[in-house]
């Protein structure tokens, strides 16, 4: 697995990757076109504050903050006990020192755990990204459909204009079909 968008996003097309060139380019259009109404009617679909991922994230969260001890220092500084380690979390800076919070900009466990103890909102504490009006927002625009090339109308000098493909050298050898990896990097 891996965390590079344009990698992920190559392995999904490995199939299409030897189709021409607007074969391949309709190809894309059509994934992202099902991708983003997949993605808009889920989107759609939610009924709570936050998208559904982040909602199962928190209460995955919030179940581990039950077990932790927290400790007052003051109206906005907690001492969060966490087995054996202790974590300072600072309310009115939005920080706790596992630096989940800061991170990801979603309370993390500790935060949670200072949440049940005191009368902090958690989803006020959410970045404005992980709401459902911002989930929706994201795929509401749409990949328009292309007709097929026949009802296209293109004017005459573009239609009799000759396009050539550039000229280029071939390397001699078969030609390769996976990438090099990177230094310490492997490929599955």
């Amino acid at each position: 697995m891996t965390t590079n968008i344009s990698e992920s996003f190559n392995a999904v097309l490995v199939k299409v990757r030897e189709l021409p060139i607007t074969a391949f380019v309709n190809e894309v259009r059509l994934l992202c076109q099902r991708w983003f109404q997949q993605r808009r009617t889920k989107a759609n679909g939610c009924s709570s504050r936050m998208s559904t991922d982040v909602e199962k994230k928190l209460e995955e969260r919030r179940d581990r903050a039950q077990t932790m001890d927290v400790i007052c220092a003051d109206q906005y500084t907690f001492d969060v006990v966490d087995g054996d380690r202790n974590y300072c979390v600072d309310m009115a800076l939005w920080t706790c020192t596992c630096r989940k919070f800061q991170l990801d900009q979603l309370p993390c466990d500790h935060v949670l755990a200072v949440v049940r103890k005191t009368q902090y909102d958690p989803y006020d504490l959410c970045s404005l990204y992980y709401t459902r009006e911002f989930w929706c927002e994201t795929y509401r625009g749409v990949i328009q459909p292309i007709p097929h090339i026949s009802s296209w109308v293109v004017p005459p000098p573009i239609s009799t204009f000759q396009l050539n493909p550039p000229d280029v050298r071939t390397v001699a050898g078969r030609r390769r079909k996976r990438r090099l990896p990177s230094m310490g990097e492997e490929l599955m």
